[in-house]
């Protein structure tokens, strides 16, 4: 029956045998006379203890299990045997020492730390470069909307510092032997061997008396690191902001710029909109040089702020972007004028229809949309690009505006004006005649389109109808409720068809209209030319000209006979 005694082992408690502890001692005292004038002898010791008990501690599986003489054989197995080393300087400089390497352990490098030593420490951990880690940290909270600095604050919490040499050896994943313990307090003293030598120990005696002197120093110290930090943030955020520029514009040049190579939706639009899909390539190509050029050097400053020493790309090449990005905006300068005198001069074409409604008729009017291009009666100066029904693509716009006058004739009209734009008159005046707008009438009911169509080769500029009906004075007009958004006009057209009196007779009057079926309140309309003698002289005029057109002009019965009349805006 063997005594059992407790030892403290690098603060950890430990049941050991009688004997076992005596192999134990006798092992720690053969250690510490093998490092007899050594630097930093106690700290190794202490390391040597730590990982002993870090041994035991695996081996161990309740606390009141008792450490016995196999436990110490496989420990000190582990450790190797003190005169296995030969300590002194040629160990270091003349042979190799071969240990068996360990795996990796995750601690965090607080040496080598901007924060809390966790991405230095995972660095080790995993083999990468510790700014890589730090970029990548910074990239996952933006994109993590700041979530992943919860997990950069847990892991600061939860995993160990690195403070022992064991846990640095383990950290690097070298095995934990008294022969690298001591080789790397010995790294750690030649770092600092010089410094220590040339200190003034009377000098900073002074200055731990004086005390303010020190503080200063610290608050320098922290205000540096502070800026430093700001500045490799700039860094990240130039490289970051540059880097996602120059890949958008990588891919917006074989996306938008090629057509046939990659089909994309948009593609039909620019080629509409723009140049055409012969100058599309060369103006995505100076794009790209305009815009990626500057944000190129860009990405080359923030690699400069984050990497030190970093290589530069030469002379040659600076002049050589330079001269391309300026051959790039004198490019797209070129293109832009040219495609601002695309759209130079406007043209129209106007079409002039009677409409067989007399001072005693009721006109009911109403829009039309198009079930083949999923089109629904609405005003929009948007465009889109469909197939009609024969399979044909088409442009299509719902930019047409509705008109309503009143007319001294004894029979009404209607006027078509069809508008678009182009490089010089007759361009834009064919472009215009090209609109296919259709309407209908029948049985006192007339149907307006409330789209326009046009070939793709005509392109899209600005193509849009204006529909004005000029009807008797003493008529009937219904507007249908899907005409609200086509005759939202302001008064500089006269329209005296006003929002809000949809799907009400309104009879046509010399002033505009009086509506039939409107509750009390909403009969009273206030006069657009006021109760004074000018309105009375306005309306002698009114019936003057109306007297010179039907001397003039015979009415025609027939809604499908047109007349074009060509106009300079």
């Amino acid at each position: 029956m063997n005594k059992t005694v407790n030892i403290n082992l690098a603060g950890v408690f430990f049941h050991i045998d009688e004997d076992a502890y005596a192999r134990l001692q006798h092992y720690l005292e053969a250690i510490r006379r093998s490092l007899t004038n050594t630097h930093g002898q106690e700290e190794i010791i202490h390391d040597i203890e730590a990982r002993i008990a870090e041994l035991f501690s695996e081996k161990i599986k309740t606390e009141r299990q008792v450490i016995g003489v196999r436990e110490v054989d496989e420990v000190i197995a582990v450790m190797g045997q003190p005169e296995d080393y030969v300590l002194d300087e040629e160990i270091f400089e003349d042979e190799p020492v071969y240990t068996k390497r360990r795996g990796k352990k995750l601690f965090r490098d607080t040496e080598n730390s901007y924060v809390g030593g966790v991405s230095s420490g995972l660095a080790h951990y995993t083999g990468i470069d510790a700014l890589w880690i730090r970029l990548l940290w910074i990239l996952l909270t933006i994109f993590s909307t700041g979530a992943f600095i919860l997990i950069y604050i847990a892991l600061w919490i939860f995993v160990p510092e690195a403070k022992t040499t064991a846990d640095k050896l383990a950290m690097h994943g070298e095995e934990v032997t008294i022969s690298n313990i001591e080789k790397k307090i010995r790294e750690g003293f030649d770092e600092v061997s010089g410094k220590v030598k040339d200190i003034n120990y009377e000098k900073y005696g002074y200055k731990a008396k004086a005390g303010a002197s020190s503080a200063a120093t610290a608050v320098g110290d922290v205000v540096k690191f502070l800026l430093n930090l700001f500045v490799k943030l700039i860094g990240v955020f130039l490289l970051l902001i540059a880097g996602a520029t120059l890949i958008g514009l990588f891919i917006g040049l074989f996306s938008i710029g090629t057509f046939g190579i990659i089909e994309a939706p948009w593609t039909d639009f620019i080629e509409i909109t723009g140049p055409g899909a012969d100058s599309i390539w060369i103006i995505s190509a100076l794009a790209f040089f305009a815009v990626g050029i500057p944000f190129f050097f860009l990405f080359i400053l923030g690699l400069k702020i984050l990497v030190k020493n970093l290589r530069s790309i030469g002379k040659t090449a600076k002049l050589v972007l330079l001269a391309l990005w300026i051959i790039s905006i004198l490019g797209l300068v070129f293109f832009g004028i040219q495609e601002a005198t695309e759209r130079a001069f406007d043209g129209e074409v106007r079409i002039s229809e009677t409409l067989p409604v007399t001072s005693n008729d009721t006109l009911y009017i109403s829009m039309m949309g198009d079930p083949q291009l999923n089109s629904t009666p609405y005003r929009s100066g948007d465009f889109n690009i469909s197939y009609d029904q024969n399979d044909q693509k088409v442009i299509w716009s719902q930019d047409v505006q509705l008109i309503v006058k009143s007319t001294t004739d004894s029979v009404g009209r209607m006027e078509i004006i069809k508008y678009a734009e182009g490089k010089n008159y007759e361009e834009a005046r064919a472009r215009a005649e090209n609109i296919n707008y259709s309407t209908s009438f029948s049985n006192g009911r007339l149907e307006l389109g409330g789209i326009l169509t046009t070939d793709p080769e005509n392109k899209y500029r600005d193509q849009r109808v204006q529909v004005t009906l000029f009807l008797p004075i003493g008529a009937v007009i219904y507007a249908a409720d899907n005409t609200y958004s086509f005759h939202r006009n302001s008064d500089y057209y006269d329209d005296i068809l006003h929002n809000g009196y949809e799907e009400r007779h309104l009879r046509i009057t010399r002033e505009g209209t009086e509506c039939l079926d409107c509750p009390a309140e909403e009969e009273e309309e206030e006069d657009p030319w006021g109760d004074s003698e000018e309105s009375e002289d306005m309306e002698t005029d009114w019936d003057t000209e109306a007297a010179e057109e039907n001397a003039s002009e015979v009415p025609n019965t027939n809604l499908r006979d047109t007349t074009a009349v060509d106009t300079i805006p």
